[in-house]
């Protein structure tokens, strides 16, 4: 399971490469996010940025990804009643399956229990 208290907020304040990272990734979390992007973003080789944003962020960049984007599926769920596919593709997931696990994984509960649970029938 994920621990998103594992995750050092002051870098992204601290380091400009990790300010520039967390923009860009904010902006197109809907989109294609690799390792290589973020890396060309922080203006780093992408080896030597996977260890960086480790060292610093305190959690690899795949997770921390996924982190956000389940974040903001949980948002989506409170504001609007989107079905769990929509919310899925929405937050830049490819495929539903991977979508729920990974939800499960960083909330501790399925997308349709967390839905469930903020919009009551």
């Amino acid at each position: 399971m994920f621990n998103p208290q594992l995750i050092n907020y002051d870098a992204f304040t601290y380091y400009t490469r990790l300010q520039r990272v967390r923009s860009y990734v904010s902006q197109h979390i809907c989109d294609d996010v690799s390792l290589r992007k973020a890396a060309r973003v922080a203006g780093l080789e992408h080896k030597y940025f996977s260890t960086f944003f480790h060292a610093k962020a305190g959690v690899p960049f795949k997770q921390w990804v996924s982190y956000l984007r389940v974040k903001r599926a949980q948002e989506m769920m409170e504001d609007a009643n989107h079905s769990i596919t929509h919310i899925a593709f929405a937050v830049g997931f490819q495929d539903v399956r991977t979508f729920e696990r990974t939800f499960k994984r960083v909330a501790s509960m399925t997308p349709m229990q967390y839905k469930k649970s903020v919009r009551p029938a």
